[in-house]
Order: structure tokens, then sequence, then C-alpha cells
């Protein structure tokens, strides 16, 4: 069994999975002809079989690559090998998608397929004019452009960003399909995305783990599963909530299970819990085993993971068909809306903003909802962990954290997120808490000092969480960012640049573009905060009586953009507040938001003040007591060497007088 699982293993994901998709086009109608303008079976069916090849493809890359960045030595043959896997699943997901690409002209515009020049000249039009078109030809371009990297960059460090743009390849497709036009549309292209880039983790990196069976051996091989085992723990949580997101905004109501679309999001939940409880059985029971066991004698681990396999297959190949499958809740686009404000946003108007909604209404987005939690979890176990090896760890630091993420949570996902788009107050307050009130509970939390006491290091020469989190802090790019000026000039000075330029536009109408500005808001708040009162190691810090300088003359600045904004005339972005139509002056709420971004900057850097003088009383403190132990210790020697000194020069005066 271990001798064949590499042919297999991909063997009977690639087969369970087809059959899932033409099983779950046949039940959910995904397939069937069309009443006018039929495209024909060919299309009908390429659009499904080609998209289940494109996740495969996508999933063989990122799984490949996170290992490689992740759990596999670079000077052993097992990273070759694994960068020749995410190369080759790059091709496939490149060929893949121009398929895709292709079928899905067929089907949008029935033109039947012949050798014509207008007809490639049709297909080039679509590909390079129409946004469906556009986001394929995006996808196939990356693709390729991840498959050249794979072979080409051997280095763990670049293979880090070359992981970021195949991550990149995949938002096309979170912007397609029903996420598109869906109602709530922003947390469907979330949900879709994570499901995406962690199911594509979850299933590549075993896949990977399988054709790599020989290579690792039986000594690697248990060290590799434990860490992969770890992420696909979180990719397993990630998927279920994400995919819980998606169905709820599809199918509505709990009786809509019972259509055809609900039975295969319940076969596919059904596939979700089966490879939980996989993993479950192979975290806990066999890897420790396969030492014992020997060469050749580990049957059950790998009937497990060819049994897993199958269920991914069959998850696989049931989202392909989910794709194609008419949903419970119809679509809604903005046409159909009934106001400017919903023209605009795409989303039905959320109750009139009393003051107490900020607090009872939710717009969930579960990047931060999953980062916040993760975020809290993590923390408490190297906390955990450091206490049960007898290190301490203060209490204040862990409840500093603990609310910083819970705020972010808020901010992120309760009724500010709500309210933001729809009136610029609303927006700037959100800004305000992510730059300011977030990182200044956050950084005394300490996260990179507890991370390097908490987190065992590697010995193999491959790169866990301690080594890249070690190499982030320690190189030239966080040594420049986290000067304390740069960090003052880009808290400061992306304020001017984010509203007075078109990146604030860009945030309003693109969901990554929102996202984009929360994780700005926070890298620069959380720099320059750490900058003032940071316990974690940094490059260079200045004296306390600079720092409360700098604090008070960037504070200044911003002061004067809210001033700035509360006295302008003019709307920042006027065919967007000034168009919503809601009922509510766009200029006087945007003075409101200058008056919050003048006024609530003065909370946190009272808070950073006192801070600072604290940290300078207690420098001074604990130097008095170092040169006081140093006193004990030599007997008072420099002060009496000082007196002697003193006592000379007066004799050498008296003497020549």
């Amino acid at each position: 069994m271990p001798r064949s699982v590499r042919v297999l293993g991909p063997a009977v994901l690639l087969a369970v999975a087809l059959l899932a998709t033409f099983a779950g086009l046949a039940y959910g109608g995904g397939a069937e002809p069309y009443l006018i303008q039929d495209p024909g079976p060919i299309a009908r069916f390429g659009v499904p079989v080609a998209k289940l090849l494109v996740n495969l493809g996508a999933a063989g890359m990122l799984g490949a690559l996170v290992l490689a960045v992740w759990a596999l030595t670079p000077e052993r043959r097992e990273f070759d090998l694994a960068l020749d896997v995410a190369a080759a699943s790059a091709a496939l997901l490149t060929v893949a998608s121009a398929a895709t690409g292709f079928f899905t002209f067929l089907v949008v515009t029935a033109v039947p397929f012949d050798l014509s020049e207008s007809f490639g000249q049709k297909v080039g039009q679509f590909a390079t004019t129409i946004p469906l078109g556009q986001a394929w030809l995006t996808t196939t371009l990356i693709a390729a452009a991840v498959t050249v990297l794979c072979f080409a960059v051997r280095n763990q460090t670049a293979l880090v960003f070359v992981t970021v743009v195949a991550v990149a390849a995949l938002v096309p497709l979170a912007q397609q399909g029903h996420a598109a036009g869906a109602a709530g549309h922003s947390e469907a292209i979330t949900a879709l995305g994570l499901h995406l880039v962690f199911a594509g983790v979850w299933v590549g990196g075993l896949v990977t783990i399988v054709l790599l069976r020989r290579e690792l051996g039986i000594d690697r091989l248990p060290v590799v599963l434990t860490r992969y085992s770890t992420v696909a723990l979180i990719c397993f949580i990630v998927v279920a909530l994400s995919g819980y997101a998606s169905a709820a905004l599809r199918i509505g109501t709990w009786d809509e299970l019972g259509t055809p679309y609900g039975s295969l999001v319940l076969v596919k939940v059904t596939a979700l819990i089966a490879l939980g409880l996989f993993g479950a059985a192979q975290r806990r029971f066999l890897i420790g085993r396969i030492v014992g066991a020997g060469e050749g004698r580990q049957p059950a681990f790998w009937v497990l993971v060819v049994a897993e396999l199958a269920f991914m297959g069959l998850a696989s190949g049931v989202a392909a068909a989910l794709a194609r499958t008419p949903t419970p809740v119809p679509e809604q686009t903005g046409s159909l809306a009934r106001t400017p404000a919903e023209i605009l946003t795409g989303e039905p108007l959320p109750p009139w903003p009393v003051w107490y909604r900020f607090f009872t209404e939710w717009s969930p987005d579960l990047i931060w909802l999953l980062a916040s939690g993760f975020g809290i979890f993590f923390y408490l176990v190297a906390v955990r962990r450091l206490r049960k090896r007898g290190d301490h760890w203060p209490v204040y630091r862990t409840v500093l954290w603990v609310a910083g993420l819970l705020l972010l949570a808020y901010i992120t996902s309760g009724g500010v997120n709500v309210y933001e788009q729809y009136l610029f107050s609303a927006h700037m307050g959100a800004h305000m808490v992510l730059t300011m009130a977030v990182p200044v509970l956050l950084v005394p939390g300490a996260p990179i000092t507890l991370a390097a006491r908490a987190i065992r290091p590697r010995k193999d020469g491959s790169r866990g969480g301690r080594e890249w989190i070690m190499l982030a802090v320690h190189s030239r790019f966080a040594g420049v960012i986290a000067n304390p000026i740069v960090a003052a000039l880009l808290f400061a000075g992306s304020l001017w640049v984010f509203y007075y330029s078109p990146l604030f536009r860009w945030t309003m109408l693109d969901h990554i573009g929102h996202e984009w500005m929360i994780v700005h808001f926070l890298i620069t708040g959380y720099l320059f905060v750490q900058s003032l009162i940071g316990i974690d190691p940094v490059p260079y810090r200045l004296p306390h009586a600079f720092r409360l300088v700098l604090l008070l003359g960037t504070m200044a600045f911003h002061a004067f953009f809210g001033l700035a904004i509360m006295s302008g005339t003019g709307l920042l972005l006027a065919d967007w507040y000034g168009a919503m139509g809601w009922g509510t002056d766009a200029l006087v709420d945007q003075q409101l938001g200058g008056g919050i971004a003048w006024s609530i900057g003065e909370i946190p850097t009272v808070a950073l003040a006192i801070t600072v003088a604290m940290q300078w009383a207690r420098s001074d403190e604990k130097e008095s007591r170092r040169r006081d132990r140093h006193a004990d210790r030599t007997g008072d020697a420099e002060l009496e060497a000082y007196n002697a000194r003193l006592a000379a020069i007066a004799e050498h005066d008296e003497s020549r007088s």
C-alpha cells in the first residue's frame, strides 16, 4: 500500500471529484439544456469540469508552496520536489483557467465554435473588455507567472512572495459567480475567498506529502506530517466557517435545505465532517505510530490518507457542481435597488443610525473575526506554555492583547462597519479606532517577545513561526519602517495621502480596497505606538524626552488634519457620500467626522504620554538602582576616585600659588 499510494491517492482524488461533479450536476440541474440559445453539452459540462481542474490546480500550487515555506528543509531534495509539484499544479491551473474562460464565453454568448477570424476576435473581446472574461484572463496570466517563478525561485524568503502571488490568482475567482451578485456580496466574496485559499492549502498539502512520501522517508515523514497537521487544523476551521457563511447567504432559511442546492450543501458538510474526523485520527493516533511501524508497515495510516483524499475529492466535486446549481436565494443586483444608497452600495439599507444601533447591528467580516479569534487563541496558548515551564508573563499584557483584538473584531464587524459606507462620520470613527485605540491596546501585549520565548526553535533548517517572526523583525525593511521618524511620517502623512487621493474612492468601491484600508491603518498605527511605548525589540529607540516631543508633534499634525476636515466646505467623495440620498446632510456629517478625527485622538494621546512618562520614570529608577548596586559592589570606588582627582587638582593649584 505505501509504495502505490503516490499514484493511488491522487488518482482516487481526481476520480471521486469527477464522479461527484457529474452526479451533482445531474441532481442539481446545473448542466441542463438552456431553453434559449443553448451552447451545447460540451460547453455546459465543460465549465464545471474545467472549474474542478482549476480548484485542484490551485490546491496543488498553494499546498506545495505552503509546505515549502513552513515544513520542509531547503537543503534537502524534498524542498525542490515540492516546488516542482507547485510548478506543475500552477501549469494545470493556467491551462484549466484558460479553458474555463473559453467555455464561459461559449455559455454566456452562445456563439457557435468555429475557426474563423471573427470568432477569435469575439473571444479576445470577451477576455479583454468584459469583467467575467477579464477575471479568467487575470487568473490565467498570474498562474502562468507562478509556474515560471516556481521553477526559477528557490530562495525560501522569496518564496513567501511567490505564495502571495499565488493567492492573488484566486482573488478574481472569489469575485465571480454567486458571490459577485448576491445580497451581502462583500461577505460572500470574503467567505468564498477564504474557502478557496484554505481548502486549497488543506487538499494540496496532503497531496504534496503523498507525492513526497518516498523522499521524506520514515524519519522525516512524522515531522512533516505534524507540521502539516497544525496547518490542516487551521484550514479545517476556516473552511467550515467560511462554508457556513457562504451557504447561509445562498440558502436563506432552513426550509431551503430540501432544495437541490441545499441537498448538495449537506453532502459537502458531511464530507467536511468526515475530513475533520480523519484529521483528528491522524493527529492523535497515527502519526506517533509511524516511526515504530517501520518502512512499509503503515497500512492503516495510508488507507486513512487515501480515504481522506477520496472525501476531499467528493467535497471538491460537489463544490464544482454547486457553482452551476441555482441558489434558493435569488441573486440581486444594484439595478433592482430602490434608493440611491442601495444603488451605490448594492446592499439593503440598515435601520436608521440611532446611537444604540451601533451596538446592536452587525455586519460580520469573517477575515477579521478569524484573525482576532486565532490571535487570542495562540496568544493564550503561548502564555500557558510559558507558565507550564515556570516562566512569568504579566497578566496585564494578556488582558490588553485580548481587549485589543476584541475591539478590532467589533470595529470590523459591528455597528460601525454597518454604517461606515453610508456615513463619513462612522467611517472616520472606524479609522481612528483602528489606527489609534487598537494599537494602544495591542502593543503592550508584546506579541513578538512572547512568540520568541514560547515557540520552540527549529533545528532542521526549516522555518517555523519563530524563525519567520525573527527574520521579519530583523530585516532591513523592518528596520526602516520601525524607525520612529519613519513610523511617525507614515502615521500622520498617510492621512492626507489617503483622503486626498484616489485611494479613498477605491476603498469605497472595491471590497479588496476596504480590506487593504484596515490593514494599512492597523500597521501604521501599530508602528507608531510601538516606537513610543513598545516592549518588543526594535532596531532603534528614541530617548524618552524625544518620544514625548515626537508624540506631541505628530498628534498636533493629526489634529490639524481633523480641523481641516471640520472647516472644509467641499465633500471629499461627493459622488458617494453626497449621493446617498439617505436623509442626512453629507457635509454636516463630514464635518462631524472631522471633529471625530480631531477629538478622538486626545484620549490615546494622553494615554501614550502617561505611559511614556511612566517608562521614563521607571528607566531613571532602574538606572539609579543599577548605580547603587554598583556602588555597593565597588565600595563607591568611582566616587572616591573622583574626589581624589579633585583633591589633587586643589593641591596642585595651592602649590602654584
